[in-house]
């Protein structure tokens, strides 16, 4: 099923791929695609691949410093394509070459801070997450759990989505999913 809707989905999207790339480097200097390292199934680092949204000389390759809605490392572009969530559409290569899945729990920065704690330090149980591949979407994407963390809280109702995606996966609910995203894409937490 990945294979098919990602393939189906860069041919689809293809034409606008180009023209986001464009729009990007006519804008400013550096690379068109952003690539972090994130951990994915079993703990395996991949490289996570997005339009790149900031100005180059400001990507923040660990994650440590979430986007904020007046963020000046942000590139006009970047506005559109963040708040879109249209810089995420490379991330149909990264379920291509067998890292993400479609639907799954969300990949994140390795420096990512819920409050003033790294992810992991919330809780032991945020390593339970990478026991399947992480996805393009998920349940606590189509919640509205996105955007920065600052509390622990914001993180944990991530996580409680999660665990609950993984404790019940089913293909039906998979496909739910999908069809749900659609009216998340563009959501007031993206910036």
């Amino acid at each position: 099923m990945d294979l098919t809707l990602a393939g189906g989905a860069v041919l689809f999207v293809a034409p606008l791929l180009v023209l986001v790339a464009i729009a990007i480097k006519l804008e400013s200097r550096g690379p068109v695609l952003f690539a972090q390292t994130r951990l994915g199934r079993d703990n395996k680092p991949f490289k996570i691949l997005k339009f790149r949204s900031m100005k180059a000389q400001s990507s923040d390759f660990s994650g440590n410093r979430s986007a904020t809605r007046d963020d000046d490392r942000i590139t006009r572009v970047g506005r559109i394509i963040r708040r879109t969530s249209i810089d995420e559409l490379p991330q149909l290569f990264n379920v291509l070459k067998g890292d993400m899945s479609i639907v799954g729990p969300r990949p994140h920065a390795l420096g990512s801070l819920a409050g003033d704690k790294l992810f992991w330090e919330v809780t032991q149980k945020y390593w339970l997450r990478h026991t399947l591949k992480p996805g393009i979407t998920g349940l606590a994407q189509i919640r509205g759990y996105r955007g920065a963390t600052h509390e622990q809280s914001d993180l944990e109702k991530r996580l409680q989505a999660d665990l609950e995606y993984i404790d019940g996966w089913r293909l039906s609910r998979d496909i739910s999913i999908i069809f749900n995203t659609i009216r998340v894409i563009v959501h007031p937490q993206a910036y």
